[in-house]
């Protein structure tokens, strides 16, 4: 795109000014101001339409200000006034160039008409909602204001693409059914809502006629209650929990009771059951229980059609759904009033492969689910209402350990399907969590080495190991760490609870991998074959090596751009002129670029040349790779058995480094040392810091035990070139994905 990213004023979105004249405008439009734009004068018209389209996006993006135009009706005449007087100053400016400017001022006077009964609109529709919805439920549950608009038009991606018109707030799931059918009598798209702690984008409003519905009041939580359930012979404990209820505060009931509530997402702390059922929510213990589908006795929902919905599963086997040939369900439909029956209940016979895909276990793009109601849906084919769980009791004895390694990431990640396997045949113990964390998380949650080598680990892997003899666990979690030896790490064994808590601490802080970007990253699940995560690793790792040095290019160039323009230089008392106290420190500095940016975009151009440790020759300028010694990349002496076979290879254990402080900032620092450079070198760090604001990186952390891998992109939002990149990187993400 030639054209600047932004000269649509008040625009503090991560829209570009093509973004915002296409929704307002349209895409024809966009091509004519480019047109235009070479044959500008004074520029005078372009800043009044600009400014035009700037009033009505900064509305637009504003409940707040939305309120208060509509409450003030002669505020709204006056800004619709202002607007039309700009266009009608365009129009008595244009010469001959009328035909395009006049097709311009056409589309401009529809969006500013467009924006003036939208008020209006909204008003009557507001009266015509309020009027419906108070018969669903109280008056106060019910909110237009820009708080409770601001408030749900977002989860955790902070991802905002439209404010929803009304946020409802039923008190109790009586309520439901009559909520959502007087919303799709309005017309209004139908969000629902809990915790609002989703990465998936569900609970974000794509359409400004849409209403959410919060469900986080529907937090009716029972005692621990023993059900024979539907085709088994014994009573078995269950926790009823409404679809507002903190997945923690499940958690904590059944603790308190001596069980396990299986379901237990990162987000546990905030997250909420319905939202744990619609998306089929895991947890560290899915490898031994299972997600939320494996754990679930019956709930209920309600539809589109404002109906019931009850869910019971049959003949359950208390414990993971794939391993039965066949998995049966009750589905009983009601009217409205959540009492009458609407016909016979149908009896879904679903086969066990079903639910886990062969080789990848949890299967995210398999909405449909056989056809079974609710769950994995993320809400799209109704609201999860409340769910009754199947809890379990946790063997007596537990050992968590801990794996630290510090070779590549390809040779310790096999590591993870060894010890599943081994503990999957161990007659005494089994395998009750495993978690890995990549580098950049390790980094991001401040984690402390437990080794005796200096700096971070390359991965973390933290898992349960329990069972009812005491021996037979401590002999599961030694070899644990005995395969983790095998494959340069080291391994720590915790018996006692706040020991093993210690150990788990870091996974709860996973958020903190987006803090740099105000929690804004984007969210890509990839479920693959343990045996391919190396692969997959290897692949992300390519991907970040690739996104770096790319980063550290475009500092090249803005480096450049400032050395190009007027040096600020700090000045003495005594009046030597500006060009003799620089002297040839601009065209050093120049030459260092040059020399530099051929170096990187040689590595950049060359990541599958292999490496010797050589000397490389880069359009006549010659430079040496580094060949470090093995204590620098974490290794112990005597490991060094697998030297790097590429390039890539070689920036992957840090071989090669390629590095702004050394290459660059340094030798900086040499040429504009001394009083008069001081602000040069403050130029120099802040063109830094604005570039590296822009980096992209890619981070993984997985449930290594169904091959859940996390995969996240912090992003800042209101970056667009950032946003652009990271787009195509998760385009490149999920080529690696399914070609694994």
């Amino acid at each position: 795109m030639t054209a600047r990213l932004r000269e649509i004023p008040y625009n503090y979105t991560s829209f570009s000014d093509r973004e915002i004249v296409i929704r307002i405008l349209g895409a024809p439009m966009w091509d004519l101001l480019n047109e235009l734009r070479s044959q500008r004068r004074t520029g005078r018209s372009a800043k009044m339409l600009y400014e035009v389209l700037g009033d009505i996006w900064v509305v637009s993006r504003n409940p707040y200000l939305q309120d208060d135009l509509l409450d003030v009706p002669r505020r709204r005449a006056a800004l619709i006034a202002g607007m039309r007087e700009r266009l009608a100053e365009i129009d008595a400016r244009r010469q001959n160039r009328a035909d395009k400017v006049g097709d311009l001022l056409v589309a401009a006077h529809a969006a500013v008409d467009a924006f003036a009964s939208e008020f209006e609109e909204a008003a009557q529709l507001r009266r015509k909602a309020l009027a419906r919805l108070v018969r669903a439920t109280r008056r106060d549950n019910i909110r237009f204001d820009g708080l409770a608009r601001v408030s749900h038009v977002t989860d955790a991606t902070d991802w905002r693409v439209e404010y929803p018109f009304v946020v409802i707030h039923p008190d109790t799931e009586a309520e439901i059914a009559a909520v959502v059918k007087a919303c799709i009598e309005l017309g209004l798209t139908i969000i629902p809502r809990g915790g609002g702690t989703g990465y998936t984008g569900g609970a974000i409003p794509l359409t400004r006629r849409s209403a959410v519905i919060n469900t986080e009041k529907l937090d009716a939580l029972s005692e621990i209650e023993h059900v024979v359930l539907p085709g088994l012979g014994k009573p078995v404990p269950t926790l009823r929990c409404g679809a507002g209820v903190v997945t923690k505060r499940a958690m904590e009931a059944a603790e308190a009771a001596g069980l396990v509530f299986a379901c237990d997402p990162t987000s546990a702390d905030a997250s909420c059951i319905g939202g744990n059922v619609a998306m089929n929510a895991g947890g560290k213990k899915a490898v031994l229980w299972g997600t939320a589908l494996d754990n679930l006795a019956s709930w209920r929902m309600v539809t589109p059609e404002a109906q019931w919905i009850e869910v019971e599963r049959l003949d359950h086997n208390l414990g993971k759904i794939h391993d039965l040939p066949l998995a049966r369900f009750r589905v009983t439909r009601l009217a409205q009033d959540g009492g009458t029956r609407l016909g016979e209940p149908a009896i879904l016979e679903i086969p066990g492969s079903r639910f886990r895909k062969p080789g990848l276990g949890k299967d995210v793009t398999d909405k449909y689910l056989g056809g079974l109601p609710g769950v994995q849906k993320e809400g799209c084919d109704g609201i999860i209402t409340s769910a009754r769980f199947v809890l379990h009791r946790m063997p007596p004895v537990v050992r968590t350990f801990c794996l630290e390694f510090f070779g590549q990431v390809r040779e310790a990640v096999p590591s993870i399907v060894e010890i599943k396997r081994y503990i999957a045949a161990h007659p005494g113990a089994a395998l009750a969590g495993l978690e890995h964390l990549d580098e950049r998380y390790l980094r991001a949650v401040g984690y402390s080495t437990k080794a005796r080598r200096a700096g971070r680990p390359k991965m973390v892997l933290v898992g349960d190991v329990v069972g009812d003899d005491e021996n037979a666990v401590a002999e599961a979690a030694s070899r644990a760490v005995r395969i983790a030896n095998a494959r340069h790490g080291e391994g720590f064994i915790a018996a006692s609870a706040e020991a093993r808590k210690a150990f788990w601490a870091d996974r709860a802080r996973t958020a903190a991998i987006a803090r740099h970007t105000n929690a804004f990253k984007i969210n890509e699940d990839v479920v693959i074959p343990l045996e391919r995560l190396g692969d997959y690793s290897d692949g992300i790792e390519r991907i970040n090596i690739e996104l770096s040095i790319k980063n550290k290019l475009s500092l090249v160039e803005a480096l450049e751009e400032l050395f190009k323009g007027d040096i600020a230089i700090q000045r003495g008392e005594d009046a030597v002129p500006a060009a003799e106290i620089i002297g040839d420190r601009v065209e050093r500095a120049l030459s260092l670029l040059t020399e530099t940016r051929k170096r990187w975009r040689w590595l950049y151009d060359n990541l599958d040349a292999p490496y010797d440790g050589s000397r490389f020759e880069v359009q006549g300028s010659k430079f040496k790779v580094q060949d470090l010694e093995p204590r620098a990349r974490n290794l112990e002496p005597g490991t060094r058995n697998l030297e790097p076979g590429t390039i890539f290879e070689a920036l992957q254990d840090h071989s090669i480094t390629v590095s702004w402080k050394r290459e660059l900032r340094a030798p900086l620092a040499d040429i504009f040392s001394g009083r008069p450079f001081h602000k040069v070198m403050e130029a120099i760090d802040a063109a830094h810091q604005r570039v590296l604001r822009g980096r992209v990186f890619v981070a993984l952390h997985m449930h290594a035990g169904d091959g859940n891998v996390h995969t996240n992109i912090p992003v800042n939002s209101d970056n667009y070139e950032m946003l652009q990149e990271a787009t195509r990187a998760v385009a490149r993400i999920m080529r690696l994905a399914t070609a694994l």
